[in-house]
Formats: C-alpha cells, sequence, structure tokens
C-alpha cells in the first residue's frame, strides 16, 4: 500500500480511538472537567504527562534542532528534562497538597489577592497561546505532506478533533486520551529510530548505536565531524554559543519547565501527596526513553541527508526529496547550473522560506525568487527531520505513515492541554472567582467550553500563519513562564514573607521584560525596526536564554517590593508553613 494509504488507516484508528475515550470520558461535573476528579493514578497521570509535555517540537522539531546545532542543540535536552527534576521536587507535591485546580488559583488564594490571580491569567494566557501556536504549526505540516491536504486544511482538522476530546471530557476526557497518545507517539518515535540505528551501525539500541563504528572503523559522529568539515560547516561535536548564553537558555528552560502551568495542573488530578510524587517521577522516566532517542536520530538523520543530496544530480536524487519539495519546507537553487545539489555551510535564500515559481529549471529544480549569491544552494527547514527520516532511509510505507500519526498525537495531546488551561483560566478563575462568583456548577461548565471553543479558533490562526519554527516558538513561551510564574510559585512555597504586592511586581516585571526582549530581537519593534542582530544581544543573552534574565529580576524585585511592604496575613503564612510539612504526606489530600 501507499504511504497515503497507511497514513490515513494509521490516522483514522487513532483518531477513532481518541474520540471513543473522549466519549467513554464525557465530564459531567467542573472538577471532572478541569482536574479528571482527582481521581487518576500515578501511573496513567505519568504517562498523561509525558504527552502533554512531549509535544509537537519534541517529537517533530527537537531532532531536527540538534541535528543541525549539533553540540549546541544539547541546551534543549539539558534544560527539558532538567527542569522536570526541579518540578518533581520543588513545586508538585507542595502544589498538590494546597489543592487548587489551577495555577492562578494558586496564586490568587496564596497572594489572597484577585489582582494576583488577574495578572497570573494573563500571563497563562500569554504563555499558552504562544506555547499552541507551536503545536498547530506541527498538525498543519503533518497533514499536508502525509495526507496531500492544504496546510490550512490540515490546522482546521487538527482543531477539529481536539475541540472534540477536549469540550467533552475536559481534564478527564484529556488524560485518558494522553495515555494513548503517548503510546502511539513513544511507539512511532521509536520503531524509525531502531530500524535505522540497525541499518547504519547493526545496533538495535539507536542510543548506543550514534556512538558505535561505521564504514571500515570509523566511529558514526567521527564521520559526521568529517562531513561537517568538508562542507564548511563546524565539527557537529563542537559548539559555538559561550558558556553563559548556553548556561541561560539551559535555566530557563527549566524553570520554564517547572512553571508551564499546562503541566502543573497534571498534578492536581491525582488523589494525594505521594501520588504527585510518583507521576512525576514516572513522566521523568516515559520522557527520558523519547529524549534519550533523540541525539541518535538527529545523527542518523543529519549523516543521511548530507549522503543522499550533497553534490548529487536532480536526476539522482531520492523520490522522498521530490515529495518534500512540494511542501515548501525543502528547496533547491542552482545557482552554478551544473546540475547538482551543491550544500556548504551559509544560507540558501534572502528570505526565511522559499518562494517558488511555477515552472522547474533546466537542471530540474523548482525556481525560487529569492535565492541569494551564496555558494550554498539547499534549503532546509529543521522541522521536516523527523517526519523526513524514515524515507530518506527508505523504511517500509507503514513506518512512515506510523510517524505521521505520532507526530499528530504528539501537537494534540500538548495542544489540547493548552486549551484546557485557557478555558479554565477564563471560567473557573475570571468568571467563578471574579466576575461571577454565584454562577452554577452547570454554568460554569458552559462558560469553560465556550472559552476552549474560542481559543481553538485563535489557535487555529496561529497555525495558518505561524510565527516560527516549532522548538523556537516553544523556547520563548518557556521564557515567558520562567520569567513570570516560576518565582511566583517557588517564593510562594518557601517564603511566608512574600506577599501580594511583591508577587503582583515580579510577574508583571517579568513577562514585560521578556515580551518586549521577544519581539525586539525576533521580530522587531512593529513598524518601528528590524529584527536586531546577535551583536546587540543584551549580556550575550540569545532570546531563547533572557527568561532566566527576566526570572532574576523578577526575583530581585518580588524580595525587595515585599519586605518594603505590610507581611502577609498570619492565615496565609500558617497555609504557606502547613503545606511544607512532609509529614502525613501520604495521606494528605487537599489541605
Amino acid at each position: 500500500m501507499s504511504v497515503q494509504t497507511w497514513t490515513w488507516i494509521l490516522v483514522g484508528l487513532t483518531f477513532a480511538l481518541y474520540f471513543g475515550i473522549a466519549i467513554w470520558a464525557r465530564a459531567g461535573s467542573t472538577k471532572e472537567f478541569y482536574v479528571a476528579g482527582g481521581g487518576v493514578s500515578p501511573l496513567a497521570n505519568g504517562m498523561a504527562t509525558a504527552a502533554d509535555w512531549m509535544s509537537a517540537a519534541s517529537f517533530i522539531s527537537m531532532a531536527g534542532l540538534i541535528s543541525f546545532m549539533g553540540y549546541d542543540g544539547s541546551v534543549y535536552l539539558m534544560g527539558w528534562t532538567g527542569g522536570y527534576v526541579l518540578l518533581a521536587l520543588l513545586l508538585a507535591p507542595y502544589l498538590r497538597k494546597f489543592g487548587k485546580f489551577t495555577v492562578p488559583d494558586f496564586i490568587g488564594d496564596r497572594y489572597y489577592s484577585n489582582t494576583a490571580r488577574t495578572v497570573a491569567v494573563i500571563c497563562a494566557l500569554i504563555v499558552s497561546f504562544t506555547y499552541v501556536a507551536g503545536q498547530m504549526r506541527g498538525v498543519g505540516i503533518v497533514f499536508s505532506q502525509f495526507l496531500q491536504v492544504d496546510i490550512n486544511i490540515g490546522v482546521i482538522i487538527g482543531m477539529t478533533v481536539v475541540l472534540i476530546f477536549a469540550f467533552l471530557g475536559g481534564m478527564k476526557g484529556i488524560t485518558y486520551t494522553q495515555v494513548a497518545q503517548y503510546c502511539v507517539l513513544i511507539f512511532a518515535f521509536m520503531v524509525p529510530a531502531i530500524f535505522i540505528s540497525i541499518q547504519m551501525t547493526d545496533s538495535v539500541i539507536p542510543q548506543i548505536g550514534m556512538g558505535s563504528k561505521v564504514d571500515g572503523g570509523a566511529f558514526l559522529l567521527d564521520k559526521l565531524d568529517s562531513l561537517h568539515t568538508e562542507l564548511g560547516f563546524k565539527e557537529y561535536t563542537s559548539g559555538s554559543k559561550s558558556t553563559w548564553d548556553v548556561f541561560a537558555i539551559t535555566l530557563a528552560l527549566m524553570a520554564g519547565t517547572a512553571g508551564l502551568p499546562h503541566v502543573i495542573v497534571r498534578f492536581f488530578t491525582v488523589p494525594k501527596v505521594k501520588d504527585a510524587r510518583k507521576s512525576a517521577g514516572l513522566a521523568l522516566l516515559f520522557i527520558a526513553i523519547l529524549y534519550t532517542t533523540a541525539p541518535a536520530i538527529a545523527v542518523f538523520s543529519r549523516t543521511n541527508l548530507i549522503e543522499t543530496v550533497s553534490n548529487q544530480e536532480y536526476t539522482e536524487i531520492p523520490e522522498w526529496f521530490k515529495n518534500w519539495e512540494n511542501t515548501g519546507l525543502i528547496a533547491w537553487a542552482d545557482k552554478n547550473n551544473d546540475g547538482k545539489i551543491q550544500y556548504v555551510a551559509g544560507e540558501a535564500l534572502n528570505g526565511k522560506k522559499p518562494i517558488y515559481t511555477n515552472e522547474r529549471g533546466a537542471s530540474g529544480e523548482r525556481l525560487i525568487s529569492n535565492a541569494n549569491s551564496e555558494t550554498n544552494e539547499l534549503y532546509v527547514d529543521r522541522d521536516i527531520m523527523v517526519l523526513a527520516n524514515p524515507e530518506i532511509a527508505k523504511l517500509p510505507n507503514w513506518v512512515i505513515a506510523l510517524v505521521a500519526a505520532g507526530g499528530l498525537a504528539a501537537a494534540l495531546s500538548t495542544a489540547a492541554g493548552l486549551l484546557l488551561v485557557i478555558s479554565t483560566s477564563i471560567s473557573h478563575d475570571l468568571i467563578k472567582k471574579q466576575l461571577k462568583p454565584d454562577i452554577s456548577e452547570k454554568g460554569e461548565l458552559m462558560a469553560a467550553r465556550i472559552a476552549i471553543f474560542v481559543a481553538i479558533l485563535i489557535a487555529g490562526i496561529f497555525g495558518i500563519y505561524p510565527p516560527g519554527f516549532v522548538a523556537a516558538v516553544v523556547a520563548l513561551a518557556f521564557g515567558l513562564a520562567a520569567a513570570s510564574f516560576f518565582p511566583a510559585i517557588v517564593l510562594g512555597i518557601f517564603d511566608k514573607r512574600m506577599n501580594k504586592e511583591g508577587a503582583v511586581s515580579g510577574m508583571i516585571v517579568g513577562i514585560v521584560l521578556m515580551l518586549f526582549y521577544m519581539i525586539y530581537f525576533k521580530t522587531g519593534l512593529i513598524g518601528v525596526m528590524d529584527p536586531r542582530p546577535a551583536s546587540e544581544w543584551w549580556f550575550g543573552t540569545s532570546p531563547e536564554g533572557f527568561g532566566t534574565f527576566a526570572m532574576i529580576v523578577n526575583v530581585v524585585v518580588s524580595m525587595v517590593v515585599s519586605r518594603m511592604t505590610p507581611a502577609p496575613p498570619m492565615d496565609v503564612q500558617e497555609i504557606v508553613e502547613s503545606i511544607r510539612i512532609p509529614s502525613g504526606a501520604g495521606e494528605a489530600s487537599s489541605h
């Protein structure tokens, strides 16, 4: 059967499974809608958390980033996994013991202030919409290539699927759907990795294959270093980022992980505090399976790309290249008219994306109107490396289709979690807690579902008009979470003296500073100037790492302001004291 037929079958089967779970797990109360009734087992919650966490950025984009960045890409592995350790040790058990539905709920009650709650809601919406933008783009990429539909139609199909299981089941439906999605995405990620590892190194375990010998006794990484230097790239295993920027990005990703509202809310779904610890540990184990495999896939795909494309006649180019050309995610401009694809260091285009004309050139290439004068002739979007990898390695069609199903599972599971955060922030933290406290449970549930519907329309717009490749957008969402939520939550747990004035001031300063830096250096100030070059970065800090700087400023502002204003009420201080007491933690369920 063809790839498209296999894709329709596998995607259809997985979607039917998701819909079936959504109908079975339909939420009948706000508690079921917000936190799945608080009765999810640690194992199920660990798998659901892993699926919630391993988004399109992890599945589709991370290996692609490492593939192109080499050693520098390790910051994503260190930051995203290290953040889970922070979350498990510093936050999850205490937040579960506090016993609230959402992060803004915790901040509103801990800081005895609706102003603090409102600021937290705004921060949650900014972080979640920034994050969901990457997911919807991932959905569009998968649908456009594997189901041969327009990328915008692909986004709309993805929106509809998420809407159905999020609208019906809320957190209850999403949790059990995410358990299924974890199984799909991890199987889809590992099968091609194992196949390619055997193909290239004779090792069944990709992590070992990456460090094994190939071709007459040379180590695969040494071979890749050699291929890189021959083409004018820096060695794959050497880094170019400064030590400070590596540290800043890693810490921003770690703190952002521990401050992400859609991840934190998962620990409110288990019955007891000790279950929150267990599910965090299990989630880390489930995540590690994919995260330790991603560097291997990056090495395999990078090596395969260079060997099958660089300096090849277009007539000899494998079919996968021509298939992906149609998506605009890979492109070739024959600048020296020799009929060969010259892939060397440098940019191939003037713009970020290829702009095709309708006809092909004399060498068979799709003509590109924004090619520049640099020697490099090949443009490759980083987001295709995982998706195209099975085709590059000539794996069976069902494996190629399986990767498509896995990519969709990864993007949809995280999008669902983010949309739930958006809806609960509006229905519970704004409407129920502030605007209309006497709203009935039925009315609150309806408000949550309406909020999900509106949020998914906005998310779809992000998918149709994407702001950049998936992992870059997601990395910025982590910076926003680190700059806003992380200090407020940690100080709220460990500093009795922290008051509402300090927390609100810190959150506002942190997120405004991060937004300004992100817009200034990534997009330019609209209508005023273009994006600023790396040479102008403050203290040599990239936008992806600036969350660390903004987080430090948040902490300093929070501490200074709180010491200059009245201490919190004694009952609040007693609550802070009580949530840190470990005795009886196994039995504690709410306070």
